[in-house]
């Protein structure tokens, strides 16, 4: 974090001065594209290493709520608007991105600074209609007949979505090897730091609403957004935690007593809800930059749906879910053991959303949470396993560690150097092989997975697909999975493992095609053919409602050809 910039500094400083100042100190590192092992471990090592994810988590909330959202004219300079916001207070982080226009997140060494820049705010002035006079952290910045375009206007702009896929599979087939391939597209796909902070930036926003009802709430993201495996573009979940407000983890002292008059109901449920609603009418009614509210009250898991449009995200908000948010710190934690276990993760979430295997709508699709426990099954499971069980996690847990939720134990250790497991080498190409070899010959029919022991054991029900959830031991994650889904899943497995086994996806890294354009490209291989839309077709998955199976590529033609010609083995 760039260190505090007090008010009076700006003053002494020449204009070319403090644009090189805000250059060096505020422009976050450029996103690595690069080859090497190090793009794809923990990140940012200098910010969060050391840190347990519950630390990690409270002090991006913190720094959200030092935080604003400032939509700016199409013609900004960034030393102006950094000139100007400096007078209410120190800055410790400003970037810019471009949604629904531009906006600059700016985040104020102290809440001091925002309450300067509220007291200097006035509500717009509008003619034939009428404004809530709410007052939040989204604004806008106008030009009052100033020329913005005075000096420099060329903002660095950091993008909030991912890649196109051709353009990916061609930043893929740039590189030299498979394992380089996979720590590209890690970098490539993963949430920046910037990404992340505009995520908290926006719970936070969503909190002074809530906390318009519930003053001692906190909105909290789960999920993607916090666990190591968040992709730019993903949804952003949030959970409106209660737990404060209610007392429940307050220990009741001896004697006298006061507890406060609460309103009764007839459930958990009934309560969860009637916040959502109350909360949803809010977002509706009053919360700047909110559209498209849904309030989905009747599901299994009471929810709130809705677009921020400022940011560009579609958010789903639940209560009560505190096992999510413990899932969220469990996979994080796992991402963290080894640098591989996000490679692989990034990638079979890649491979199956491009072959259609995962989907945004709701269905018989596996998720990828399920796929996530797929890829962390397999890797408990090699010699020397490259990750611990959920037992192992439990048992180097301290005290503090302790965490029991509705009745299931939640425990997992905190600390990382805790974790010590036998050296494993492997590289990435075998281990993405042979995850796909793997799930191509598991016995799904009668066997479950079961991270907690890392093991196999017999399914305790007929669901198709059986993931036994890591802290809600009845339950099967994937039960929404079906029949004809899960051998979809499968022959894309077994149809990848023969590519990546008989060098069906390996050309050499300079072989180029010319494109229509007549640009020279290199030609797709290793991950970056197992990306193509033909595997698909192979595998005989191309449309979901053809339930006959689709003849070979002309790919996988060619190359069949070629081993049967004479003289090939």
């Amino acid at each position: 974090m760039a260190a505090s910039m007090g008010v009076s500094r700006f003053h002494k400083w020449s204009n070319g001065q403090l644009l090189k100042y805000f250059r060096r100190k505020l422009t976050p590192s450029l996103r690595g594209t690069g080859t090497s092992a190090a793009v794809c471990q923990p990140r940012p090592d200098h910010e969060d290493a050391g840190k347990t994810f519950v630390v990690l988590q409270e002090e991006r909330r913190e720094r959200a709520e030092r935080s604003v959202l400032i939509s700016c004219p199409s013609k900004t300079s960034e030393k102006k608007v950094l000139k100007f916001l400096s007078k209410h207070g120190a800055i410790n982080n400003c970037f810019f991105y471009d949604g629904y226009g531009t906006y600059a997140v700016v985040e104020f060494a102290n809440r001091d600074g925002i309450h300067s820049l509220h007291e200097a705010t006035s509500l717009p002035s509008v003619l034939h209609e009428a404004s809530v006079p709410f007052k939040s952290r989204l604004l806008n910045l106008k030009g009052n007949g100033v020329d913005q375009s005075n000096g420099p206007t060329s903002l660095k702009l950091h993008t909030q979505t991912s890649p196109p896929i051709n353009d990916l599979i061609q930043r893929l087939a740039a590189e030299e090897s498979i394992d380089q391939q996979l720590h590209s597209l890690t970098s490539t796909l993963e949430l920046t730091n910037e990404n992340v902070a505009l995520r908290f930036l926006v719970c936070s926003l969503i909190k002074d609403i809530a906390g318009a009802f519930f003053p001692e709430c906190t909105i909290r993201p789960f999920g993607s957004t916090v666990n190591g495996f968040g992709k730019l573009g993903c949804d952003l979940d949030l959970f409106l935690d209660l737990d404060s407000v209610s007392g429940s983890s307050t220990k009741r002292p001896s004697g006298l007593s006061v507890e406060y008059q609460v309103k009764r109901v007839a459930s958990e449920r009934t309560v969860t809800q009637s916040v959502l609603s109350v909360v949803g009418e809010g977002l509706e009614q009053f919360a700047p930059g909110c559209v498209g509210v849904q309030k989905i009250l009747n599901a299994r898991c009471p929810l709130v749906r809705f677009s921020h449009q400022p940011s560009g995200f579609q958010c789903d908000l639940t209560a009560n879910n505190r096992v999510a948010m413990k899932s969220s710190e469990l996979l994080w934690l796992l991402s963290r053991v080894d640098e591989r276990v996000r490679c692989l993760v990034f990638m079979v979430r890649s491979w199956a959303r491009v072959h259609g295997i995962t989907s945004s709508i709701p269905g018989p699709w596996i998720t990828n949470f399920s796929l996530s426990m797929l890829v962390v099954f397999f890797l408990q499971g090699r010699s020397p396993p490259i990750l611990p069980t959920l037992d192992q996690l439990r048992d180097l847990a301290s005290p503090a560690d302790k965490c029991v939720i509705e009745g299931n134990d939640c425990t997992i250790v905190s600390d990382l150097t805790k974790i010590q497991l036998e050296q494993n080498t492997e590289p990435l190409e075998t281990l993405l092989q042979e995850f796909f070899e793997f799930y191509s010959t598991f016995p799904f029919n009668r066997m479950s997975i079961n991270i907690r022991k890392g093991k196999q054991v017999h399914k305790p029900e007929a669901a198709a697909l059986h993931i036994q959830n890591p802290f809600e031991a009845g339950q099967n994650v994937s039960k929404n999975v079906n029949a004809a889904q899960l051998e979809r899943l499968v022959a894309l497995c077994r149809e990848s493992a023969w590519l990546l086994a008989h060098g069906g996806v390996s050309v050499p890294p300079s072989t180029v095609r010319v494109a229509s354009s007549g640009v020279a490209k290199a030609a797709p291989w290793g991950v970056a053919a197992l990306l193509l839309p033909s595997v698909a077709e192979a595998a005989g998955v191309k449309g979901r409602r053809k339930k006959k199976r689709e003849p070979a590529s002309e790919r996988i033609k060619s190359l069949l050809q070629s081993l049967n010609k004479p003289g090939k083995k």
